[in-house]
């Protein structure tokens, strides 16, 4: 597209099907570094991908080409599949339906990469659930909370 100019950072919250501990941390940075390279093989630059055993932070920079829901689509559908292929003792394995993205300014990029970098530590104090639900309120967004956790 020639005078188009995209900056579009999305930042990416999801969990495993009932949120379910199978992002085991043998497998969590060669899955962080798969997700990756599904960015890059489809035109999108993941800035920094992580998590716990049970949910997955991604900041993702999206081209003028992809959408949203196309981006985690893609993302979604080629992990999961990896995952089954490379680890057999995870084959219960699969996200959840659906999923959070929030539109991310590039002044606060560097500051959502530490915040996704840390995870581990974060989730020390503070349970996904109300991590997820902070940020649907953060950002306005109406929920039935009897559907968040589907």
């Amino acid at each position: 597209m020639a005078n188009s100019y995209i900056s579009l950072y999305v930042h990416y919250v999801f969990s495993t099907k009932q949120r379910l501990p199978l992002i085991l941390p043998e497998i969590q940075d060669r899955l962080w570094a798969y997700i990756g390279g599904i960015a890059r093989k489809n035109k999108m630059k993941a800035l920094t991908v992580g998590g716990t055993e049970d949910h997955i932070h991604m900041l993702l920079s999206l081209p003028a080409t992809i959408s949203i829901s196309k981006a985690i689509q893609l993302i979604k559908g080629n992990s999961s599949k990896w995952i089954h292929e490379t680890f057999e003792h995870v084959r219960e394995f699969s996200w959840q339906e659906g999923y959070g993205a929030f539109s991310v300014n590039v002044s606060i990029v560097k500051e959502t990469i530490r915040y996704i970098e840390t995870q581990a530590e974060h989730h020390q104090r503070r349970s996904f659930k109300d991590e997820y639900i902070e940020f649907l309120k953060k950002h306005g967004i109406d929920y039935d909370e009897r559907y968040v956790w589907e």
